[in-house]
């Protein structure tokens, strides 16, 4: 017993300080002093995946990490931004590495096959579970420092709709969170990680760090990539226009990216000794270099070969650079003054040419609503049909009684959002079939569609009542006020294609105000009004305990 106690005595006085934002700024939750990020992208490419994985996870090669710290102690590194992780993996060994050496971690919660698609945005319960489980996974260790729930998702005015679903992401994750803070130990943040547009570089800065402290996001992150070469300085590389656009922003900002490559040889790094100097320092809290791994844009800092590692041009000017920084301290700040800090909130931009996000955030994803609403139908997808062939299903559904679709629509513009929308698209195909079949009166064949629909004897029970009468209202609140255009109607493109590469941005350098191909918002699918979905809604009986009842 005494020597378990030891042991939990020298762990808890190995354990890194947790990071707290307090206003604009991080701090260390113990000491009180001022934390700069001095960070480097960490994820390497799938060029050498032979098992069909979509992404390496970086934490998860404990003797990798053990080789590369060494080098990230010559570059005074503190902080990692990895892009994403395994949730069946241990990084038991590669987060003590990185503790140890004093390193904290930045996790997207996100993977290249489960993020926000932008052409078709979603907030569901697929990737709930996902954020949820990386959280789950990742918080228990001393040394992560935040979660993003996104990457560059909207990246032009075209898309812009789509950070209503990342901010509801920030939200719900935030929660999930401060719900289990004894079984993580601490709070730890959640924020948003953009590109840097012209057209939208403020409106999203601002939308993120807008309204309630539940909804906002604890930080915000911009790959930037605006100095570039040797020879510009604050004033000509467009930093300074940057600081001062962000002055005034009320949580931490950072470079979650940076780093210009002009394809012209090597990067010089003079930028780093104005980003951690007193003209940036009050606004910006450090940045993160990207990318610690040579690839094909070449951006690394090092090259691996058969697991040996031999430093690049790259790295030695952005060691040389690290080693010019001066060791600046700064005045510790009081925890108790958070409190006053977070109550200061910025308005939430307006609709606009350049921004149509509102600050009306799609509903938490439920399983339980889902599977209760799939319970009360009549009529559901045949499991025959292969998930591939959903969206042409959707789209014959639809197009031949728009009114049956209106639960699973979506519009970030207005606002309103269906109340079976965060669920599966097959529980919501069900959904829509089963509407069609009750505008039909229930005829047989209108449960059929060529064998793809069953017609089922509903199995909810008083359980439920309550949910699916709240995903009921939830639609007919949403429907209300619905446009004539919406976000997503499901089942036509799959989550996260759309929303970052699978090792971090995939931007070209040089003043880059858009890192990944521009999606459509386009909707397909038209919202219903209120007196619409009351006549479909009232033709549409559910069985909860026996007693049937009509959902309003």
């Amino acid at each position: 017993m005494k020597l378990l106690s030891t042991l939990a005595l020298a762990a808890s006085a190995l354990a890194l300080n947790p990071i707290e934002v307090v206003g604009n700024k991080f701090y260390d939750s113990k000491t009180g002093e001022r934390f700069l990020m001095k960070g480097v992208a960490y994820q390497q490419n799938t060029a050498n995946v032979t098992d069909g994985a979509s992404f390496v996870d970086p934490l998860a090669d404990g003797d990798a990490c053990k080789r590369d710290v060494e080098y990230f102690k010559k570059l005074q590194t503190n902080t990692l931004r990895v892009y994403a992780v395994s949730g069946n993996q241990s990084h038991d060994d590669c987060m003590k590495t990185f503790s140890d050496a004093g390193i904290y971690i930045i996790a997207d919660l996100s993977e290249p096959d489960l993020s926000i698609n932008r052409a078709n945005p979603e907030w569901n319960v697929k990737l709930f579970d996902r954020y949820k489980a990386v959280i789950d996974d990742l918080g228990k260790y001393d040394n992560v420092l935040g979660f993003f729930a996104g990457n560059e998702v909207s990246n032009a005015k075209n898309n812009t709709k789509a950070s209503a679903f990342v901010k509801a992401a920030v939200r719900d994750s935030k929660k999930y969170i401060k719900d289990n803070q004894d079984k993580f130990g601490r709070y730890i943040p959640v924020g948003y990680s953009a590109n840097d547009d012209e057209d939208i570089r403020v409106p999203i800065a601002d939308y993120f760090a807008c309204g309630d402290l539940d909804e906002r996001a604890d930080f915000f992150g911009i790959n930037m990539y605006e100095w570039c070469g040797s020879t510009v300085n604050f004033e000509t590389s467009g930093y300074k226009d940057r600081t001062e656009e962000y002055a005034n922003l009320t949580i931490p900002v950072f470079f979650s990216e940076y780093g210009c490559n002009e394809g012209k040889g090597p990067r010089p790094f003079t930028e780093v000794g104005t980003i951690y100097s007193d003209k940036m320092t009050d606004v910006w809290s450090g940045g993160i270099v990207y990318m610690y791994f040579e690839e094909e844009n070449n951006y690394g800092l090092v090259s691996v070969s058969n697991g040996k590692v031999s430093t690049l041009d790259d790295f030695n000017n952005l060691s040389s650079q690290m080693a010019k920084l001066s060791s600046q301290s700064y005045a510790p700040v009081a925890s108790a003054s958070a409190s006053s800090e977070a109550s200061n909130t910025l308005a939430c931009p307006t609709i606009g040419a350049n921004w149509k996000a509102s600050s009306k955030l799609p509903p938490t994803p439920d399983s339980e609503t889902c599977d209760c609403v799939v319970k009360s139908l009549e009529c559901v997808v045949d499991d025959s049909v292969d998930e591939k062939n959903y969206g042409d299903l959707f789209d014959q559904v639809c197009g031949a009684d728009i009114k049956a679709c209106g639960a699973i629509n979506t519009n970030a513009q207005t606002g309103n959002y269906g109340g079976v929308s965060f669920c599966s698209d097959k529980d919501k195909l069900s959904y829509v079939l089963n509407a069609y079949y009750q505008n039909q009166k229930k005829t047989k064949d209108a449960c059929d569609w060529n064998g793809s629909a069953k017609i089922v004897t509903p199995s909810s029970d008083n359980s439920c009542k309550d949910k699916v009468s709240a995903a009921a209202q939830q639609t007919a609140n949403a429907s209300d006020t619905a446009s004539d255009s919406s976000d997503s109607s499901s089942g036509s493109s799959k989550s996260g294609s759309a929303s970052g590469s699978a090792s971090g941005s995939s931007s070209s350098g040089a003043k880059s105000s858009s890192s990944s191909t521009k999606g459509s918002d386009a909707g397909a699918v038209k919202a219903m009004g209120k007196g619409e979905l009351a006549g479909l809604m009232g033709l549409v009986t559910a069985f909860i305990g026996g007693v049937s009842f009509v959902i309003f």
